[in-house]
């Protein structure tokens, strides 16, 4: 679904991604994880097109994009959850959704899946976003990203400031996605996470990063024997 191949990326003289690979397959979910400052945002925002990228190649569903602009990588089926999360906060939870068929037809309906994976959102379409709490907002992230029915769905820390309840059901969500996505077909998922915990769960591959490059790599049910989480702690 997604092959990201020796990408090198530079922030004016820095070196930030150093070769940096990835593979991620529909029904499966790829966790990257790794100390602040590794360059993890950054892989996810070279993968969006919002940062260029100066050499490698990225291809989705076996059609090259290294060049396409974010919109159109969007179009292509490529959904992004953002860190900090970034929903309007002035805009409505409806509002909100609509906005996540930007790339659709103006008659296209929001998926009720959505509601289906995250009910609370449906019991406050009319409240904005800023009045929610970390959690629904989080939410509210996903499933605007999910709205265009993507088949990749990239996120990046959804964890992170979260309630322990909100971030079980998240897991959840992320679980149903892979193997079912919103219509019955697997979904791909990259998850940059922090919280080792929540990531060796949903992990069917894992990378992780030092210093802009990927210094190890391969199956979650691996993460434990190699020692990972002593090779991301701060």
């Amino acid at each position: 679904m997604l092959h990201i191949d020796q990408i090198h990326q530079y922030y004016g003289g820095s070196h930030i991604l150093r070769g940096v690979s990835l593979t991620a397959q529909a029904g499966e979910i790829t966790v990257v994880l790794g100390r602040n400052g590794v360059g993890k945002t950054t892989l996810l925002k070279s993968l969006m097109g919002l940062v260029p990228i100066r050499t490698g190649q990225i291809t989705f569903d076996g059609e090259p994009i290294t060049k396409a602009t974010p919109y159109e990588r969007a179009r292509a089926g490529i959904g992004y959850v953002p860190q900090g999360r970034e929903v309007f906060a002035r805009l409505t939870v409806h509002e909100n959704l609509l906005m996540g068929l930007a790339t659709k037809k103006a008659s296209t309906p929001i998926p009720p899946q959505l509601y289906e994976l995250f009910p609370v959102l449906q019991q406050m379409l009319g409240r904005r976003g800023g009045d929610l709490s970390g959690g629904q907002q989080q939410q509210l992230a996903i499933a605007r990203a999910l709205a265009s029915s993507p088949k990749l769905l990239v996120l990046d820390e959804p964890t992170e400031g979260i309630q322990p309840n909100i971030i079980k059901d998240i897991g959840r969500v992320l679980k149903k996605l892979a193997q079912e996505g919103l219509n019955g077909e697997p979904m791909a998922i990259v998850l940059v996470e922090q919280y080792y915990d929540f990531a060796e769960e949903l992990a069917d591959q894992y990378l992780v990063m030092e210093r802009g490059e990927v210094i190890a790599s391969g199956p979650g049910a691996e993460m434990a024997e190699k020692g990972i989480r002593q090779r991301v702690a701060i």
